[in-house]
């Protein structure tokens, strides 16, 4: 059998290496790294050699039908003792497509998305501080997603919008990648837990009235604020620098068009089931349990609405909730679509797809549900047009 095998000093093995003890060898290391016998190693069917752990090496083992089994050298960047290296890593995002014109098409589609986002959420966030009959708990949690909402589209529509017009592949340092993932996790948990706090004033509003302006004074509107955005701060750092202690393989292609949690784990030269249970544990705190909640909520809301005896005091009561529902079951439907399934269902196409929706596609609708749904927003709007109309005129 041939066999090859490098440390770092390219030192080849001992002729009269016994194969079948090599073998016991092989299965060993596989063991004590906790990988089943037919893991799909992410550096080419890879090994970590334990002994060359501190010194970013990696020995991949290969098995072919009717083949010897060779070892060989694969470099693993980014491992604890390649700290000083881990600045000239260099990630690069997989090509939506390799034809010109369809990658033209896509950023056209991608920017106009952007812009629009942009423009509506900037709108929605002006027109509720500019307006002081907007000046209730509801409209100011609305004027915070909004806020959000351009923070979230803000972290992946310019890189990705570069990556689409430069017509080849946009690369991303170790660090940058870490930045982008960070503020993703912390922005998107973050407008996710407000949805749920958006829907417990729905359920006071409704359910309580007489004591909605005692319970949802000022200070705890800004608590609730502040609360959702420390959750998101905290299990953002958490879970990134998790993620980024990993050892990374040569293969630097990320499967997206962002640095979204999946795609990037599945570059990493080591088994990663702790840090898949990381990144559940968190998708059930900023979805699940949130998503639960803004359900018992409505479970009231509705009950209260039942209640009502005109059909028309009914229709305007929902009316209220109707866009807040709208949106919760866009983004949490997309998302625990991404985060909430097993990581081996994780498809990379069907990742581009869903993540498409919620990063570019729903800010875009949030502004509009809002405010085609709203009376009262869709008045302020009207007269705040009408206004800089007028003072243009």
């Amino acid at each position: 059998m041939e066999l090859s095998s490098w440390t770092d000093r390219d030192r080849e093995p001992e002729p009269d290496a016994d194969p079948q003890q090599l073998g016991w060898l092989v299965a060993l290391a596989s063991i004590s790294l906790g990988y089943p016998k037919d893991f799909p190693m992410p550096c080419a069917s890879g090994l970590m050699n334990p002994a060359l752990v501190g010194k970013g090496c990696l020995v991949s083992l290969q098995t072919l039908s009717g083949k010897p089994v060779v070892l060989e050298r694969v470099p693993c960047l980014g491992s604890r003792g390649d700290e000083n290296r881990t600045g000239l890593i260099q990630f690069h995002f997989h090509l939506l497509s390799t034809l010109p014109e369809i990658q033209l098409l896509i950023f056209l589609a991608f920017l106009l998305m952007y812009l629009l986002s942009l423009c509506g959420n900037t709108a929605v966030a002006l027109t509720v501080c500019t307006d002081r009959s907007l000046h209730t708990p509801m409209y100011f949690f609305l004027a915070n997603l909004a806020v959000l909402e351009i923070c979230y589209s803000s972290v992946i529509a310019p890189l990705a919008l570069v990556n689409l017009v430069s017509g080849r592949k946009a690369t991303i340092s170790l660090a940058g990648c870490g930045t982008q993932m960070f503020f993703f996790v912390f922005v998107g948990g973050a407008d996710c837990v407000l949805l749920a706090v958006m829907a417990y004033d729905r359920y006071v509003a409704i359910c309580h009235p007489l004591r909605y302006t005692l319970i949802m004074n000022w200070k705890v509107c800004a608590c609730l604020v502040a609360g959702s955005l420390v959750l998101g701060f905290l299990l953002s750092l958490q879970l990134t620098i998790l993620i980024f202690r990993l050892p990374f393989c040569s293969t630097k292609e990320i499967s997206h068009f962002f640095c979204d949690i999946p795609a990037v784990l599945r570059l990493a030269c080591i088994n990663t089931r702790v840090h898949q249970a990381a990144l559940f544990i968190v998708s059930v705190t900023v979805l699940t349990i949130p998503f639960l909640l803004i359900c018992l909520s409505y479970v009231f809301i509705v009950a209260a609405i039942l209640q009502i005896r005109s059909a028309a005091g009914r229709c305007r009561t929902f009316s209220t909730c109707s866009s807040h529902l709208t949106v919760v079951l866009l983004q949490y439907g997309c998302c625990s679509f991404i985060y909430l399934r097993p990581s081996s269902s994780y498809s990379p196409e069907q990742g581009w797809v869903v993540s498409v929706v919620y990063t570019f596609v729903t800010p875009v609708l949030n502004p509009l549900i809002y405010s085609m749904r709203n009376k009262e927003l869709k008045d302020a709007l009207s007269r705040a047009l009408g206004r800089k109309m007028l003072s243009q005129g």
